[in-house]
């Protein structure tokens, strides 16, 4: 009789442990994810590494961008032109040390070439006025080259008073036509940390 209880007892035993296991089955972590509570909350050590990637991706964003502004900070510095008075070759103050924060960026990237394009306003002849723009340019590159710069990396040429960029008839006007220009001819970064 004993024995007859038994059995029926022990089935119903069986039965309700497996229906309270049902509900906590465990589950291995997908590989490469680190295990977390089954509730799906993230844990201190989630959050954490989240918080690091971001401020890793903000500081590389912001790297990106500081090096682009300096990028063009330095192409702006290496274009920028600079002018001459009336029948004039010989360098103003302000045009010596505009090659200065040349010079800088010359220096620090010598993988870098320029041409520099002489100009003159319209007031003489044709033949004399591309002559002027070639001492202009000389000019420009002489006080590079005498700082250290390879004369190789630089080139001139005169275009006289072929390209105006003003056509006016009065002084301030035919001013800016008297001007070095500068042209970056080689590419390369103009990082001066190279």
């Amino acid at each position: 009789m004993f024995r007859r209880h038994l059995v029926p007892l022990m089935f119903l035993a069986a039965i309700t442990s497996s229906g309270a296991c049902r509900g906590r089955t465990k589950v291995a972590p997908a590989p490469g994810e680190l295990p977390g509570p089954a509730s799906g909350t993230p844990t201190a050590r989630d959050v954490a590494a989240e918080r690091a990637a971001a401020e890793a991706r903000d500081r590389a964003e912001r790297e990106r961008l500081e090096r682009e502004r300096a990028e063009a900070e330095r192409r702006r510095i290496m274009e920028s032109v600079i002018y001459f008075g009336y029948d004039r070759s010989d360098l103003s103050a302000e045009a010596r040390s505009t090659l200065d924060a040349k010079l800088g960026i010359l220096a620090g990237s010598p993988s870098i070439r320029i041409r520099i394009s002489g100009h003159a306003d319209d007031r003489g002849s044709d033949e004399y006025n591309l002559a002027l723009g070639q001492r202009r340019a000389a000019a420009a590159k002489r006080y590079l080259t005498q700082r250290g710069i390879v004369a190789g990396r630089i080139d001139v040429v005169s275009f006289g008073e072929e390209q105006p960029v003003c056509t006016a008839m009065h002084e301030t006007c035919l001013a800016q036509n008297r001007r070095d220009e500068f042209q970056l001819t080689a590419d390369g970064p103009l990082s001066q940390n190279r």
